[in-house]
């Protein structure tokens, strides 16, 4: 007699994860890309092969009353394959709001199995590094360097967005370093909720004139400036 010794598996090959590298701008405003990809295939060919192969037990009588139990490798004969590699084109949407980490499947576009299904294939967002804006989840975040006169006196300046529209911005009072205005609406569209957007956080930084200023000109600062010495001590860590 004859026993398998386990259920059939169904056999699928291995999925696979592929890093989908997108500007700032593409998760601001979405696109459409067109991947090209080598995907492995089996396809049949001449000959046989042997397939869904298993361990079986046979029953072995060896006496009266008496039996023993052989384990053996049972396999099927199925049609020969070989390896040949696809090319196809494959179409990714990038929606605005995707985030770090959010996929999208391909369903039987990974590994190929030689008697199964292939597995499925997946495009992680990753960000690249932008040179104007860091993302932290909907908002965005920037710094922008003005002189020591315009912090003084006030400036007025457009920053460009994401999508090339202009931000403004305008500063009467005193600019100190580190000072921060923010930008309600200005930041990144809401995955969820397209229509909500976060804020734009900007950072300034003073630009300190090089030199030495004349006596006169000294004299001149702090009587305008006229400000008495805080000159203190502290941890600022």
């Amino acid at each position: 007699s004859t026993q398998s010794t386990g259920e059939p598996r169904e056999h699928k090959g291995s999925d696979v994860m592929v890093d989908l590298f997108v500007t700032l701008e593409e998760l601001y405003l979405g696109n459409f890309v067109t991947i090209t990809r080598n995907i492995p295939t089996y396809k049949e060919t001449s000959g046989t092969r042997q397939c869904n192969c298993r361990m079986e037990m046979k029953t072995h009588m060896t006496g009266p009353g008496s039996f023993q139990m052989t384990q053996h490798r049972v396999c099927d004969q199925c049609p020969g394959v070989k390896l040949i590699v696809e090319t196809e084109e494959l179409d990714l949407e990038i929606e605005p709001g995707m985030v770090d980490g959010m996929t999208q499947k391909f369903s039987g576009k990974g590994e190929p199995h030689m008697e199964g299904e292939h597995g499925d294939l997946y495009f992680q967002v990753k960000t690249m590094r932008h040179d104007t804006f860091e993302r932290v989840g909907d908002n965005l975040y920037t710094n922008v360097t003005v002189s020591l006169q315009e912090a003084l006196v006030g400036f007025e300046m457009t920053l460009k967005h994401l999508d090339g529209h202009g931000v403004p911005i305008k500063r009467e009072k005193v600019t100190w370093p580190g000072a921060i205005i923010i930008k309600k609406g200005e930041g990144m569209p809401n995955f969820e909720d397209r229509n909500k957007l976060g804020s734009l956080y900007i950072t300034f930084d003073v630009k300190f004139p090089r030199g030495e200023l004349s006596v006169e000109d000294k004299e001149s600062v702090k009587k305008i400036l006229n400000q008495a010495s805080v000159q203190t001590a502290y941890n600022g860590i």
